[in-house]
Parts: C-alpha cells; sequence; structure tokens
C-alpha cells in the first residue's frame, strides 16, 4: 500500500522518527478501534466528543440524530480532526522523567460530508456489522423513521498521520544501575463473557414461578 500524501501542516513534528504514514499502519489502527473523538469549534467554543466510528475504505463513517448540534456543525463543514488511540502499555523507567506510554494512534484533519439518504442503509449496515460479523441478517432491519432521524458524516482519509511507540524506557546511561525496577506493563482491552438480556415479561414470569 502506498503512503498518504499528508501536508506539512499536519504532518507529525514532535519525535516524528515515530511517525507513520503508509495505510496499512493506518487503516490497522482504525480497524483495531471503536472510538473516535471528534474535535471542532462551534459557537460555544471547542468541542470534542467520544464516537463509535467504522472504517469504510478511504474514509472514516460516524453518525448521530439528524437533528443534533453535532452533526448540523460538522455536517454544514465546520474543520473537524478526529482521533483514535490505543494503549499498549505503561513504560516504567529508572528516572521520573523517561515515564512513557507505548501506544499506536492516528490523527485525520477534515471536513466530514453527509451520506445521502440512498447510501445510508448500507453506512449504517457497517456499524452493526463491525459489532458483529452477520448481524445484520439476525435484527430488525432499519425503518423508514429511524433511517430519517439518523444523520451519516463521511471524512476523507487525506490528512492523515499515525504515532507508534513501542519497546521499553529510554533510560539515560547514568541511570542504568539505580536498584529501581524498569520495565513495560502490558495493556490490553478484552471483551467479556456475553450476558444475554431477558425481556421484563420474561423475568416477571420467572420470579413467579421461583
Amino acid at each position: 500500500m502506498s503512503d498518504y500524501e499528508t501536508s506539512p501542516a499536519y504532518r507529525v513534528r514532535q519525535v516524528a522518527k515515530r511517525a507513520l504514514y503508509d495505510r496499512e499502519t493506518v487503516h490497522a489502527i482504525l480497524d483495531a478501534g471503536y472510538v473516535a473523538h471528534v474535535a471542532f469549534m462551534d459557537e460555544a467554543g471547542p468541542v470534542s466528543l467520544p464516537l463509535f466510528y467504522v472504517r469504510d475504505g478511504e474514509s472514516v463513517l460516524f453518525h448521530g440524530a439528524r437533528k443534533g448540534r453535532f452533526m448540523r456543525v460538522l455536517g454544514g463543514g465546520a474543520p473537524l480532526c478526529l482521533t483514535v488511540t490505543h494503549m499498549d502499555g505503561l513504560v516504567l523507567a529508572r528516572s521520573a522523567f523517561h515515564h512513557s506510554m507505548n501506544y499506536r494512534s492516528v490523527m485525520v484533519h477534515g471536513v466530514a460530508e453527509a451520506v445521502t439518504d440512498a447510501e445510508k442503509p448500507r453506512a449504517l449496515d457497517l456499524f452493526i456489522r463491525r459489532a458483529r460479523a452477520g448481524r445484520p441478517q439476525e435484527t430488525r432491519p432499519t425503518n423508514t423513521q429511524e433511517l430519517k432521524a439518523t444523520a451519516v458524516l463521511r471524512l476523507p482519509l487525506v490528512e492523515v498521520a499515525a504515532k507508534v511507540r513501542t519497546g521499553g524506557p529510554l533510560d539515560d546511561p547514568e541511570d542504568m544501575d539505580l536498584p529501581v525496577w524498569a520495565g513495560v506493563v502490558p495493556m490490553q482491552v478484552m471483551f467479556g463473557e456475553p450476558v444475554r438480556d431477558v425481556p421484563d415479561a420474561a423475568m416477571k414470569s420467572e420470579k413467579e414461578t421461583a
């Protein structure tokens, strides 16, 4: 895969050696996540919202209430910044200064565009498939009223940068012999055992027969 041709204004400057612009890395980081933080400005000032997202080829999709402030502002062409971050470990160094974290992150700048009514059913299906493969075939389809109440925005992956840190602490040579534990404490997100939803009527029936 080729690299993104990110403009100089949006390229990583701080610790630039950790920056990556190749599509394979960016896609992998986005595909591993569920929550993005979307930052923008409105009449009240700066706003940052956590949102469920899904990658669709060379764009990121997110959705919300059609009449909500968020969708109205961003659907109206406001510039935004979307970030996704995965924590992979705490990096404990011999000195306080060199403590760090291992992470994978992506930052996207741009302007979102509204998904058309014709494209909206497919777009919303992608969100359900992200929750579980094959889920759209198991559930009631989205009805006309629900489609009308929901807006979906598409953010093209154009101004994109990934930043990744791996490995252990980077201690100063004079600190290497200090009697301090140093290393990495790994972190990961894991799904738990599914908990079945029981309708209220069934729960009431079970209590009555208990």
